[in-house]
């Protein structure tokens, strides 16, 4: 990135223009709020006197870190453990049986959380698996964590919350059972976080050679894309997944109008995506 944006271009529409190619993330015109908010907290940590000034440099610098920070903190990382409940009770209830019958001879199950955030997506998954699921004990589970924040990773890596994290959505029960507390913190115990793999994938670039996966949750993650974007994940992913894969959307989120070869399987509360047969195409 060099200083060659148009001199007439405000500093929002500039970081719209940056977020978007190294993203493509969408900012909306009336998000210029998240300017000051986001990026305060960059420029402090870089030493830089204000978010004007980091702006600057951010124009007049080739692409490096600093630009690559002020993408990562423009990303939404809103989350919380076993949100929206629903499609956790369907992993668990329809999702998973139907996998161990389908995959057992060969005892594997992979998943993919393809934004984990700060974890708990993730860690949601793996409580669900270990305290439903004993025989998995004898099964090579590979349970991928991926985002483009490395300060978002490094704490999937961590494994630590705050008292008013496990409190969003976290049962008592499984607090006790599957953290230990550390100070004023919570840590997952080693029986989850051994059945993380966590790396960087930003999912505009190319992907890890991921082994087939049965279940993917990328839950609210296509609403800040394009529509061009959106196809291509969706066209990757079709790559993938398993045949009879799980592939979980956010709620307002969908594959029509976008990839023809996914369908919709609805459970009691929640739904997901397969990959449509060949008679079905």
């Amino acid at each position: 990135m060099t200083s060659a944006a148009p001199k007439f271009e405000s500093d929002f529409d500039f970081l719209r223009r940056l977020v978007h190619e190294r993203s493509a993330i969408v900012l909306e015109p009336t998000q210029s709020y998240l300017l000051e908010a986001r990026l305060g907290p960059v420029a402090h940590k870089a030493g830089i006197p204000t978010v004007g000034e980091l702006l600057r440099r951010l124009r007049l610098e080739r692409y490096g870190p600093l630009h690559r920070s002020v993408v990562e903190a423009m990303t939404t990382n809103e989350t919380f453990f076993f949100r929206d409940l629903a499609p956790f009770q369907a992993l668990q209830k329809v999702v998973i049986p139907a996998i161990l019958g389908n995959n057992a001879a060969s005892r594997q199950l992979s998943v993919w959380c393809a934004a984990a955030s700060s974890g708990q997506e993730p860690y949601s998954v793996a409580m669900t698996l270990r305290e439903h699921f004993p025989q998995l004990t004898q099964w090579k589970v590979e349970l991928h964590a991926t985002d483009l924040s490395d300060e978002m990773l490094e704490r999937v890596r961590s494994g630590s919350y705050s008292q008013l994290e496990v409190n969003r959505g976290l049962p008592a029960q499984m607090l006790i059972k599957y953290f230990q507390r550390s100070g004023v913190r919570w840590t997952v115990k080693p029986e989850l976080t051994s059945l993380l793999t966590v790396r960087k994938v930003n999912l505009i670039d190319p992907w890890p050679n991921f082994p087939l996966l049965d279940v993917v949750f990328l839950r609210n993650v296509l609403i800040y894309f394009d529509v061009e974007t959106k196809k291509k994940i969706l066209g990757r992913m079709k790559r993938v997944l398993r045949p009879g894969g799980y592939l979980f959307l956010g709620g307002a989120e969908t594959t029509s109008g976008l990839e023809d070869d996914f369908e919709r399987v609805n459970f009691a509360n929640a739904s997901c995506y397969q990959l449509r047969g060949p008679e079905a195409k």
